[in-house]
């Protein structure tokens, strides 16, 4: 069975819009259970190597003939999408470091 798009990833809260402004002071809520943004990216990334450690270990059971072609082209896919969601995720990275660096001072 194929898991929904987004279905392992950790859920990052962010802070509410409604209730932030009172008596003209803005306050900032603590939300329960949220976590940072660095930690959603170490969490990320663990989880993209074990998945393409995994799609290898289901790759070289294949070639011996313990797993079925299925498991091995599913594992394989999961690790393409993994390694195009870490480039993509790189690309973007690059991208807002360089326009950075072009803002002037």
């Amino acid at each position: 069975m194929i898991p929904a798009i987004g279905s392992s990833l950790p859920k990052v809260e962010l802070a509410p819009t409604s209730g932030l402004v009172t008596g003209g002071a803005a306050r900032i809520p603590e939300a329960a259970g949220a976590q940072s943004f660095g930690a959603v990216l170490t969490q990320l990334a663990s989880d993209a190597v074990s998945t393409v450690k995994t799609a290898e270990a289901t790759s070289i059971k294949g070639v011996n003939g313990e797993a079925s072609t299925q498991a091995v082209v599913e594992a394989v896919m999961d690790a393409e999408r993994t390694l195009q969601t870490a480039i993509a995720v790189r690309d973007k990275a690059v991208a807002a470091y360089l326009e950075l660096s072009r803002m002037a001072i």
